[in-house]
């Protein structure tokens, strides 16, 4: 089969490139760079240069499914960029691959799609999503997601999955955090790191993806969750300490913490500050529960995970 990626140069990207380039799969991805391209073929895929802006049909070039990864998901970043990345990018990645003739289109999503500000207790599917949200990166990606829904058709089928704290070998987001913020005296808990949360193991999200390529019913979103909920300080203390990082008690109420972050974030945008402020969607992320289900992708994919919280974290510590 022959897919493209969007996003091969990211964690989850480069997750399924890799993996499907190892599986004889015929994989080309989007680049932008001779960096990405060096990394995409260190993948054993094909890069095709172009971006979220101008890709077209010629670039996909006969692909057989698309497997749009690439968004922006900074939580701090020029007001215009969530939209262009997440929001444009989709549709103009969906329009490529109508127009190549592909017959599936898996998009990336993420359960930050119903944000508002909320708790997430024994969610499914049905639970609405947040087009409004005042969060960026919510309301951008939850756009995509309806473009994603409406462009399915009998010929092309449309298929969301929603991974929840994506973690795992490769990981360019949390690790990194953790350390950065160690080094420079920073880490602090909200609430105590007490709040709930469904997780999703890179190696998981691949495995949906994968079924997604054959099973699925287009037009449909489905959660994809390792097995298990742990509080937020179980989880990232246990993913620091396979870097031998014990990560400090301290620990800030989260009404301060989303206090803060309102004020930190109109202040480095009145006054163009440089680096990044503690967020809303920082703050909120790390105060409110997220129990999700995965009962749909199990049904309906044939999902279950294939490897646990505990080996995951085992071969983190060993590599």
């Amino acid at each position: 089969m022959r897919i493209f990626v969007t996003g091969a140069s990211g964690f989850v990207g480069g997750a399924a490139a890799k993996h499907f380039a190892a599986r004889g799969h015929d994989v080309r991805a989007m680049s932008r760079s001779e960096a990405s391209d060096e990394k995409i073929r260190a993948l054993g895929a094909t890069p095709v240069r172009c971006d979220l802006a101008d890709v077209s049909a010629s670039h996909l070039d006969g692909a057989d499914a698309v497997v749009h990864c690439a968004a922006f998901v900074e939580q701090w970043g020029p007001i215009d960029a969530w939209k262009r990345f997440n929001i444009d990018g989709t549709a103009h990645t969906l329009k490529a691959a109508r127009e190549a003739g592909a017959k599936r289109f898996i998009h990336i999503s993420t359960e930050s799609v119903l944000w508002r500000g909320q708790h997430l207790r024994g969610v499914d599917e049905t639970y609405p999503r947040a087009p409004n949200s005042p969060y960026p990166y919510s309301w951008t990606k939850a756009r995509a997601e309806e473009l994603v829904e409406a462009a399915n058709a009998p010929a092309f089928l449309t298929i969301i999955l929603r991974p929840r704290f994506i973690w795992g070998p490769g990981d360019t987001t949390l690790l990194p955090t953790i350390e950065r913020m160690m080094k420079i005296g920073q880490w602090m808990w909200i609430n105590h790191g007490q709040a709930k949360t469904s997780t999703t193991h890179i190696a998981n999200l691949v495995h949906a993806i994968e079924l997604a390529l054959t099973k699925g019913n287009g037009g449909q979103a489905y959660f994809v969750l390792d097995d298990g909920v742990r509080t937020m300080k179980e989880i990232i203390s246990a993913i620091a300490a396979t870097r031998g990082i014990k990560l400090p008690d301290k620990s800030v109420p989260s009404w301060l913490a989303d206090t803060m972050a309102g004020v930190m974030e109109g202040a480095w945008r009145t006054f163009n500050l440089k680096g990044e402020p503690l967020t809303r969607f920082g703050a909120m992320i790390m105060s409110r529960d997220s129990v999700l289900i995965d009962a749909k992708a199990r049904r309906e994919l044939g999902y279950a995970p294939v490897i646990s919280v505990e080996e995951g974290l085992r071969q983190l510590s060993a590599a």
